[in-house]
């Protein structure tokens, strides 16, 4: 019924397209007069709009920095325009566009004075679908992209990206469209901070061309890259150069004899009506399948590689080859109100026979049980006999308190999305769980992981700092001492906080002793145990973890980086092209590959690799990639431009901002390079009295390195040397601080310290390598001098 304020309402099922410009309130007016209208320009061109308005099927609404276009003739019409929208952008790279689809209620209101108006749920959903993504993307709702799920054209191109929650809390599925054409394969910002509710478990089948979510082993590979250009190549020759040989693939699970006692925990159905619910079936799943990992006589396979296929596929014999195991588990859980149903069902997966089967209900103030009841009958169904120790931490309650293990759940869920961003959210959950119930002893230690993690990488140091981390872990192993995860809490808190390598390695011990099916623990083992030089004991441990880990492509990274570290370049990348075979287009791997040919010297194969990833992209590995090849170049101009419009989780970070002022300096910039420089020094030691973390960014090498840009000589190479004797103990990251020495040397013209330095290098473990000395920048004071050119002749290391 029309209100007294309009006289006309017409309500109908609209597919809107909304379209913002990022950034546009930053701008200057004229800037932003320009830019919308050049935007303006461009949608009233497509095709897709001259049609809708010559056939009157199309509203406008517009909005400050956009506006939202209303299609009545075609679900697809919204789509094609946005495709129209993003090809013609290309030619403006400095308009930042993103899009929103869904098909919904619109309202068309004419008020008293016949203002035509647009209004309605399909305007708002619309809106809410883009502010999920980032500059280049299109995203879509869920509903928008079942229907486009009927046309074959579109099929391949739609990758779902989980649930996310936008204004008033409300969560949405959004899905983002995909094609060579557009070429907006990174995943959101939003969802790399851990903004997702609940990633589809089928996402990384359906999603060959997504890039993968920033977990610690990409963050480091990242991260690092940095500093192979500011202090020299993380890559290094082992001591024994037969060892990694065999990493870099899993074993083939189809011709290696699968054992009867292994098992794959599948994503749960969540049958909840209230979808947001979904962490709590994927936090039963996930509790099952570790309680599973504790008993030794069993193989079972970590999430990670189980969570790209849906609950119940249809090809189980297919699934089980793949992941190399004779059995699965599927399972479902509906939560309603105070009660809880989970149904499970063991399946062999051969003939896919149906072995055991039960339904548990509960109250939901009575559900902490279900989880060992389950794996203690799994494990009685495989003829896996437990030791008394194994039957207590298989059914063992973790807590009594309800909303204590819902404010768990909810933090493993985040932690188990794998972006390092979100893992602040992550700790806040679980420091609730622990506030609700102090004696908590599993809260506490995924709060000691997810802390030391933030710690180890330099995020909110204030609020996750050594005390923070130390007092989370002291209280898991007080409350657990036999507890797999409270030793894998002093683990962490030894390796990323203390540096204590040999007690970390002896807490990961005692924590696979407790856990023996943790391709996580082992992870972290071979981790340490490359830090202490052990690479014959990492490598069994790598590979351990990937024969329990087998889809994992984070794996197959942190494999390459390995093989890359002994300068087994070629081996590096064929493990890198496997996942590319698996997922076409991937950013974060053809990124990770082009480091890899950045050690190798190969500057023109990197560049044709990088073309190929979207130019829109934001993820931070392609950023920080592309900013190092500009730099190797010496393309310091277009370097500049380059890291002036990365996203702020790079921008800000000290090593950028160094690298930054290093190509202003070099391209004559000298005052903003000087600013630059000064913020460098500020950010790692704001105070004359501040400590400079020793983590993993090895940052007194880098305030090293400001303070020479600064023209400070002998501050910086004072810095230089402590840096080497704060990384003694380190035999990856010292390394990275001997060559930032010799580097400075060079700068400051001790060319024969400089060079006498190299040999050593271009031997030792993650030195230097002949391919970084011919294209680094920072090596061109020694180009001239015959030792160093008769170094650059040598054969690629």
């Amino acid at each position: 019924m029309p209100t007294e304020n309009s006289s006309e309402m017409k309500l109908d099922i609209g597919h809107v397209l909304f379209i913002d410009i990022v950034g546009y309130s930053k701008g200057l007016i004229n800037e932003q007069s320009d830019s919308l209208q050049k935007l303006k320009e461009i949608v009233r061109g497509t095709e897709q709009v001259r049609v809708a308005e010559a056939e009157g099927k199309l509203l406008r609404l517009p909005t400050g920095d956009g506006g939202a276009l209303v299609f009545r003739n075609s679900p697809e019409a919204p789509v094609l325009c946005a495709m129209e929208i993003a090809k013609a952008l290309k030619s403006h790279p400095g308009l930042r566009v993103r899009m929103g689809i869904h098909s919904g209620p619109v309202n068309e209101i004419s008020d008293l004075n016949e203002q035509a108006n647009i209004a309605g749920a399909g305007i708002n959903l619309a809106q809410r679908v883009m502010d999920c993504g980032d500059a280049g993307h299109i995203l879509l709702s869920r509903h928008v992209a079942e229907d486009l799920e009927h046309y074959p054209r579109w099929q391949a191109h739609l990758h779902e990206l989980g649930e996310c929650e936008v204004k008033h809390g409300t969560r949405i599925s959004v899905v983002n469209l995909y094609t060579d054409d557009v070429g907006n394969a990174a995943v959101p910002e939003r969802f790399r901070k851990g903004e997702v509710v609940a990633p589809p478990p089928e996402t990384a089948a359906r999603s060959s061309k997504r890039s993968l979510p920033l977990v610690l082993g990409i963050v480091s590979l990242a991260a690092l890259a940095i500093l192979a250009v500011l202090f020299g190549p993380r890559f290094f020759r082992p001591h024994n150069q037969a060892t990694l040989t065999n990493t870099a693939q899993s074993k083939d699970s189809s011709t290696t004899p699968v054992s009867a006692k292994s098992i794959a925990v599948l994503p749960f159905d969540n049958l909840s009506d209230d979808k947001s619910n979904a962490y709590f079936a994927e936090g039963i799943q996930d509790e099952i399948l570790t309680r599973l990992s504790k008993i030794a006589a069993l193989k079972v396979i970590s999430r990670t590689s189980t969570q790209k296929y849906k609950s119940a596929p249809d090809n189980l014999r297919e699934v089980g080859k793949q992941l190399g195991v004779a059995n699965l588990l599927e399972g479902s859980v509906q939560k309603i109100a105070n009660a809880v149903h989970v149904n499970v069902q063991l399946i062999r997966a051969a003939n896919d026979e149906h072995i055991w089967a039960e339904s548990y209900n509960r109250k939901l103030d009575d559900v902490f049980g279900v989880e060992g009841e389950v794996a203690s009958a799994i494990a009685e169904q495989l003829n896996a006999k437990l030791t008394g120790a194994e039957e207590k931490a298989v059914t063992d309650k973790p807590t009594q308190n309800t909303a204590a293990y819902d404010a768990y759940l909810r933090g493993l869920s985040i932690e188990n999305a794998g972006a390092i961003e979100g893992l602040p959210k992550a700790a806040a959950a679980y420091a609730e769980a622990t506030r609700l119930d102090p004696k908590f002893a599993l809260a506490w230690a995924h709060l000691t992981l997810t802390r030391s993690r933030l710690y180890f990488n330099g995020v909110d140091p204030a609020e996750n700092s050594a005390a923070a981390v130390k007092a989370a872990a002291d209280q898991a192993l007080a409350l657990k001492p036999d507890s797999a995860e409270a030793w894998m809490a002093q683990g962490v808190y030894r390796y990323r906080v203390l540096r204590d390598f040999p007690g970390a390695l002896q807490s990961y011990s005692e924590a696979l002793k407790r856990l023996p099916n943790s391709s996580l623990v082992l992870q972290q083992i071979a981790h340490v145990e490359r830090r202490l030089g052990k690479t014959d004991d990492a490598a069994k441990h790598y590979q351990a973890a990937a024969e329990l880990d087998p889809q994992n492509f984070d794996n197959i990274l942190t494999v390459a980086d390995a093989l890359a570290s002994s300068r087994r370049f070629p081996e590096a990348e064929a493990a890198i092209d496997r996942i590319l075979q698996l997922s076409p287009g991937n950013e974060v791997a053809m990124a990770s590959k082009t480091l890899i040919l950045h050690a190798e010297g190969r500057l023109q194969d990197a560049a044709d690799l990088l073309a190929k990833i979207p130019a829109n992209s934001q993820d931070s590995i392609v950023c920080l990639t592309r900013n190092l090849q500009a730099f190797y170049e010496r393309r310091f101009d277009a370097a500049i431009a380059q890291m002036q419009q990365d996203p702020p989780s790079v921008a800000t970070d000290p090593r950028t901002m160094l690298l930054l002022g290093y190509c202003q300096q070099v391209a004559g910039k000298k005052d903003e390079s000087r600013a630059t420089y000064q913020r460098v020094v500020t950010s790692i030691k704001p105070s004359p009295t501040s400590v400079v973390p020793i983590d993993a960014r090895v940052l007194p090498s880098t305030l090293a390195v400001a303070y020479a840009g600064l023209g400070e000589k002998e501050k910086s190479l004072a810095q230089a040397r402590q840096a080497v004797v704060d990384y003694a103990t380190d035999e990856l990251a010292k390394p990275q601080a001997e060559s930032a020495l010799a580097q400075l040397q060079a700068y400051f013209g001790d060319l024969d310290s400089a060079i006498a330095a190299l040999p050593h290098l271009l031997e030792v473990p993650n030195g230097e390598t002949v391919g970084y000395l011919r294209i680094n920048p920072l090596w061109d004071p020694l180009r001239k001098d015959p030792r160093f050119e008769k170094l650059c002749r040598e054969p690629a290391k």
